[in-house]
């Protein structure tokens, strides 16, 4: 057993000389890694407790580590705690006060245990919180595009495909796309927590161990689903974290798309929406602006979640079985994408609730372009037996007329149209009407305004 007298490392028997200052700078985690305080004094509780009902160790040992313990999570809690960077992490900076604490028998904790299995048991309840909090903020953000949703059902905007004006749309639907993203965003996270539901505890440090452990019970008090198959596998794994960083990675796209989307429509030229004073700076020199300041930083945010993701695909691609000092970036690596994207999901709900539409600009807009086009075509083929494409060469025809003209669809009369068309009745002027243009798009997943009204619902019950 280990009485780490004088403060010394847990291997000073072995090794006699102090690692190089150098190393320490850089080899020590516990700047980083001690977040982790929770997970660890947990995961040790949980283990000596084990220990105990396999009759590894003592009623009266056990009590001890778990008064020390519980001891030290209160002085990290109260910020007593003094971490030092000598002993590297947080597991061993709470071994260490251990010893302070009660003395020799701290030295019985560690049995049939390794860091390697360790730290991995901790970090995955740590980022099994984690992933529950980020789907939470998102379940947030999909409740406000919603809320904003409800008021814009019969918003007409256009819709765009190559940023140029292609069909008339529901603003409502424009929105809800967004929740689609999201959602797929919570089930990413969602399908992750499986593969953290698996139990690394007691695996060691990459064989297993010759102590009648009972992992099951590990388990079960950690709140795993199942211990891990494979020993080694169990060591040198950090799938789970890629899952992770991939899921921050398309969250993040998703985060910047609206981002970038709600800049261009408050630009100047487009005057799409109005952000309130709360979510804009001013400039430095020209007193007039208004600047989208904290959208722009989330669409810059995305690429430091996607260097984060091929960081550590590029730690991992030349990695040996099993385990390698390499895999220490690790934790700071998802601790940063973590607080990056929560602090992004949480500004833009600010952001979302704090912008208007500009109706009035949406529905100016959507009647330049000659959006109703394809109503046209899709008219003749309905009601004059037409293929698609002889109907939408005749729909080009009138297009070519109307700019020829410098008229809107709209703006054609029944005179003009059979010139094209000999067979068009007043009938087909309704077409050219925007509002009856969204109405018409009934196909489920259209842009009808009782399809919105359907999803919305849809949407809030689940």
């Amino acid at each position: 057993m280990n009485k780490n007298k004088n403060n010394q490392t847990i291997w000073n028997v072995r090794i006699k000389k102090n690692t190089s200052t150098a190393f320490q700078k850089v080899g020590s985690s516990i700047e980083i890694d001690k977040k982790l305080y929770k997970e660890d004094i947990a995961g040790s509780i949980a283990h000596v407790e084990m220990l105990f009902r396999q009759k590894i160790i003592s009623f009266k040992i056990k009590n001890k580590i778990i008064y020390g313990l519980n001891k030290i999570e209160k002085e990290i809690i109260k910020k007593k705690f003094e971490y030092n960077k000598k002993y590297e992490d947080i597991h061993i900076n709470i071994e260490n006060r251990l010893f302070q604490l009660i003395g020799e028998e701290a030295g019985y904790i560690h049995t049939a245990r390794s860091r390697n299995d360790q730290v991995i048991t901790d970090f995955k309840m740590w980022l099994r919180s984690a992933t529950i909090k980020i789907n939470k903020n998102l379940d947030n953000t999909i409740k406000i595009i919603l809320k904003i949703a409800e008021k814009n059902v019969r918003t007409i905007m256009p819709g765009f495909t190559h940023l140029k004006n292609a069909q008339a749309v529901s603003f409502a639907h424009y929105l809800l796309a967004y929740v689609e993203m999201f959602k797929r965003d919570k089930q990413r996270f969602i399908n992750n927590l499986e593969s953290l539901s698996e139990n690394p505890l007691g695996v060691a440090a990459l064989t297993g161990t010759s102590f009648n452990i009972d992992r099951n019970f590990t388990t079960k008090k950690l709140g795993f689903k199942k211990p891990t198959n494979n020993s080694i596998d169990t060591v040198a794994d950090r799938d789970f974290v890629l899952d992770f960083l991939y899921s921050v990675s398309v969250c993040s796209l998703h985060i910047s798309r609206i981002a970038e989307e709600f800049i261009i429509w408050n630009s100047d030229a487009f005057n799409l929406i109005n952000l309130s004073d709360g979510v804009v700076t001013g400039s430095s020199i020209m007193p007039q602006k208004k600047n989208p300041d904290l959208l722009e930083y989330l669409r810059g945010k995305s690429g430091t979640s996607f260097g984060n993701l091929f960081s550590m695909l590029t730690i991992l691609k030349g990695l040996p079985l099993s385990y390698f000092k390499d895999l220490q970036d690790d934790k700071e690596i998802v601790f940063k994408s973590n607080e990056t994207l929560m602090n992004c999901i949480q500004i833009l709900n600010e952001i979302l609730k704090n912008f208007s539409p500009n109706k009035k600009k949406m529905l100016e807009l959507a009647n330049i372009g000659y959006i109703t086009a394809t109503d046209l075509a899709d008219y003749l083929v309905k009601n004059h037996a037409m293929s698609f494409r002889k109907a939408y060469q005749v729909t080009a025809s009138v297009v070519n007329y109307a700019e020829k003209k410098k008229k809107k669809l709209d703006e054609l009369n029944i005179n003009e149209l059979n010139k094209i068309e000999p067979k068009l009745t007043k009938d087909v002027l309704k077409i050219f009407d925007l509002e009856y243009s969204v109405r018409s798009k009934k196909s489920y997943g259209g842009t009808s305004f009782d399809n919105i009204k359907k999803m919305i619902t849809k949407h809030k019950k689940n």
